[in-house]
């Protein structure tokens, strides 16, 4: 479904990036089917594919800021700030970043966390994509949404719940990125 609707029906590079990402059972607890790109990133050319994808799908959407949620939204976020050529924003844990922050707390599915973003790093009327690793409870993208001062019902997203679950299931392909501008909220 992500692929066709996406334009990538038939994409060997769908193909490249699931089969370089591993499945590690019950981590960080039983019943977890933890999903590790690391194993990603040692494949240089997968690695490369995927940041190509998202810069092909956001390249010309007026996009002025990459999120990235601690840590997995690291790895994808600056390559693809730079590519598309926005700044690239941390959603960090608390007490890692200097200066005025602000914060949000939220559930995950093993316990509870918290983002802190620096003051003033999004303006009004700037168009952000979110890139964050996976969606279990959706926990962590809602508190990265609320951190940006925006409203969740306002956002193009590369892939809803149902599309995600079955992109996951067809391509493996786990990041989420999501768009919306900050004056929607």
């Amino acid at each position: 479904m992500f692929a066709a609707e996406n334009g990538l029906k038939g994409d060997p590079r769908l193909q490249a990036i699931s089969e370089a990402i591993r499945v590690v059972p019950h981590f960080p607890k039983p019943g977890i089917m933890f999903q590790d790109i690391t194993t990603l990133l040692l494949d240089h050319k997968a690695f490369k594919n995927t940041v190509d994808i998202f810069v092909d799908r956001y390249r010309d959407m007026g996009i002025s800021v990459v999120a990235g949620v601690e840590a997995r939204g690291f790895m994808f976020g600056p390559s693809i700030a730079l590519a598309i050529g926005a700044k690239f924003v941390p959603l960090r844990k608390p007490g890692k970043l200097p200066g005025e922050v602000i914060s949000e707390a939220y559930v995950l599915e093993y316990g509870t966390d918290c983002l802190q973003m620096h003051v003033g790093a999004v303006q009004p009327h700037e168009r952000a994509l979110v890139i964050d690793d996976l969606v279990a409870t959706g926990g962590t993208l809602s508190a990265a949404i609320r951190l940006l001062g925006l409203m969740e019902s306002h956002f193009i997203s590369l892939w809803s719940h149902a599309k995600w679950t079955t992109a996951i299931k067809k391509c493996g392909l786990i990041l989420l990125g999501l768009t919306w501008r900050k004056d929607d909220a």
